[in-house]
């Protein structure tokens, strides 16, 4: 029999009483030099954790694992919140709602009256009545995002919600329009060199900064269940190509694309030109198709679904994604 006298018992660890010897730095009796030593390693870089090592991060030794969080944190949280799906809102940052374009031009108007022969006012005043004259895009996309926030289950339902890139103008409408009926919708902000402040309007648990631009393009697509695009400029015509490709090359399960406003895109974007040239195929016109209000997006993307045999708002979490 074992004798229970000897044998051990569990101790919580708060109850030891003897210090280990690493608890307290080597005595300067035993050597005088010994905190000065010890204090230049604790102040060496190479002493700095690697997850709390700030410049160690920013390296490029440190891409990869940078990647690796840039997909990782937004994926984590979305999943947390149980967005399973995504519609994509793309549009210029510059078209504002229509209050604040018309106190610009009233503004260039008046400087203009004082100065009428400055050529730069009379420029700046011609773009800001431009912008004037696409602001309903603004409550367009306002109003879509609405009806995409009280679909399904309500506001309180976040299987499906509006994504944006989290900056002003149109992506601000379509962040608002969820914000109105408070439904969650989603921000993706990109680190840049002069900072990018997020519109007002995203769900502060999901709006997400990104390093890179490649991770950011992935989660927009990730749980996209259509691609809205609004007239914009460059971000937006990189954000909708970069799709178009995506499904042209079968890269991913097609989505609906659908371009809002016509008279823009036909003007900005010559597709029969490029189906004449031969540089892309007939068939890739039905990539995409033309709407003008918020009820022609809704309902075009229901049946663009219904013809599938789907339904938009659906309970399985994408995976067209081949990435």
């Amino acid at each position: 029999m074992s004798d229970k006298k000897n044998q051990p018992t569990s101790m919580p660890q708060e109850e030891r009483k003897e210090p280990l010897p690493w608890e307290k730095p080597k005595s300067p009796c035993d050597d005088p030099e010994c905190p000065v030593k010890i204090q230049k390693i604790m102040d060496s870089p190479s002493y700095i954790p690697a997850v709390e090592d700030v410049d160690f991060l920013d390296s490029d030794t440190a891409r990869g694992v940078r990647l690796q969080l840039d997909y990782l944190k937004p994926d984590k949280l979305l999943k947390e919140h149980g967005i399973h799906h995504t519609i994509v809102v793309f549009g210029s940052t510059r078209i504002v709602e229509p209050s604040v374009a018309r106190k610009k031009v009233e503004t260039l108007q008046k400087k203009l009256a004082k100065d009428p022969r400055n050529k730069t006012i009379k420029q700046k005043l011609s773009i800001a009545e431009r912008i004037l004259a696409k602001s309903p895009y603004y409550d367009i996309a306002r109003e879509f995002s609405r009806l995409v926030t009280i679909s399904g289950d309500g506001p309180a339902d976040s299987r499906l919600v509006i994504m944006t890139g989290g900056g002003p103008g149109m992506m601000e409408a379509a962040n608002r329009g969820a914000h109105d009926e408070q439904g969650e919708t989603v921000g993706l902000n990109i680190t840049l060199p002069k900072e990018q402040y997020p519109n007002p309007y995203v769900t502060p648990e999901l709006c997400f900064q990104f390093h890179y631009f490649s991770l950011r393009k992935m989660h927009f697509m990730l749980r996209a269940r259509a691609l809205v695009a609004f007239p914009g400029g460059y971000g937006t015509f990189d954000e909708l190509f970069e799709t178009l490709t995506l499904i042209q090359t079968r890269k991913i399960t097609p989505i609906p694309v659908v371009l809002v406003g016509k008279a823009f895109w036909e003007k900005a974007f010559n597709v029969d030109f490029l189906v004449e040239e031969g540089v892309i195929d007939e068939e890739d016109r039905d990539l995409f198709w033309y709407a003008e209000t918020a009820e022609d997006i809704w309902q075009g993307l229901n049946k663009w679904y219904a013809q599938k045999g789907e339904s938009l708002i659906s309970a399985e979490v994408n995976e067209h994604f081949n990435y």
